[in-house]
C-alpha cells in the first residue's frame, strides 16, 4: 500500500493569516472592536476560525457572538485567496511526492468549504485524495478522530502515514492516531511545539526527510501505536 501525508494547511502549505487578519479584522470594526495586527492573528491561529474569533473577542473584554462569526465566516469565505500564497516550494514538492507515489490529503481546522475553496483558487486542490476539515467530522485537531477520518477518506494506513502541520494541535493528533508527526518550522507556531518530533525547516525539505520515515520497520510502528490507531477505533 502506498504511504499517505497529511497536511495541515493554514501555516503548512499556505500563509494564510493575510486573508484571516483582514476578515477579522473588518468583523471586530463592524462590532466598534480595535483591530490585531497581522503578527498577533498568527499568533491566535490554530483551532479553527471559531476559537480565532472567540480568542480575539476576549482579548477585546468580549464574549462570543453567533452573529459576528457567522459575519467572519462569510467575509472570509468570499475574500479567502486575495493576499495569501502557497509557501515557496510548496507546488514543486507536492508534485514531486505525488510522482514518488504518495497519497496526499490536507486535514485542516479551517472548515472545509473555504479551505476547498482556498485550495481550488490557489490550484493546489487537485494534488490531494481528501481534503477533511474543522466541521468536516464530529472531532477535530487534536482529536486524533479528524486524521483518522480523512485517512479513511483517502484510502489510507494509519502505519503508512505522514502528519506535517505547523502547531501542537498536529503533533498531539499525529502521535494519538498512530502516525508519524513532523513539524513545519516555516510555519506560525512556536519552536517548543514541535515537542521531539523530526522538523523540516522548508517544504522542500520533505521528500529526503519523508525517505528516513519509510526506513522504520512497519512491525516496530504497529508495536509502539496507540489504541486510536487500530482497526475498529472510531
Amino acid at each position: 500500500m502506498a504511504w499517505t501525508i497529511l497536511f495541515d494547511l493554514d501555516g503548512t502549505l499556505v500563509d494564510t493569516v493575510p486573508d484571516l487578519a483582514s476578515s477579522l479584522n473588518k468583523t471586530l470594526h463592524a462590532a466598534g472592536l480595535q483591530p490585531f495586527a497581522t503578527a498577533e492573528v498568527a499568533d491566535m491561529v490554530g483551532d479553527g476560525m471559531a476559537v480565532l474569533l472567540a480568542r480575539a473577542l476576549a482579548k477585546r473584554a468580549r464574549n462570543p457572538d453567533p452573529a459576528l462569526l457567522a459575519r467572519f465566516h462569510a467575509d472570509y469565505l468570499a475574500a479567502v485567496a486575495v493576499a495569501s500564497r502557497p509557501y515557496p516550494g510548496t507546488v514543486e514538492t507536492l508534485a514531486q511526492l505525488r510522482a514518488a507515489g504518495w497519497r496526499l490529503a490536507v486535514a485542516t481546522n479551517k472548515p472545509e468549504a473555504p479551505a476547498r475553496k482556498l485550495l481550488q483558487t490557489l490550484a493546489l486542490e487537485s494534488f490531494f485524495t481528501a481534503i477533511g476539515g474543522g466541521d468536516s467530522f464530529p472531532v477535530r485537531k487534536p482529536d486524533p478522530g479528524h486524521l483518522l477520518a480523512t485517512l479513511r477518506l483517502a484510502g489510507g494506513d494509519p502505519h503508512r502515514a505522514v502528519m506535517l502541520g505547523d502547531h501542537a494541535n498536529d503533533v498531539k493528533a499525529a502521535r494519538a492516531a498512530g502516525l508519524t508527526p513532523l513539524f513545519a518550522r516555516w510555519g506560525y507556531g512556536r519552536e517548543e511545539m514541535a515537542d521531539g518530533a523530526e522538523t523540516a525547516d522548508r517544504i522542500s525539505d520533505l521528500p529526503d526527510l519523508l525517505e528516513k520515515v519509510k526506513q522504520v520497520p512497519a512491525e516496530v510502528a504497529q508495536a509502539h501505536s496507540p489504541p486510536s490507531a487500530r482497526p475498529g477505533y472510531r
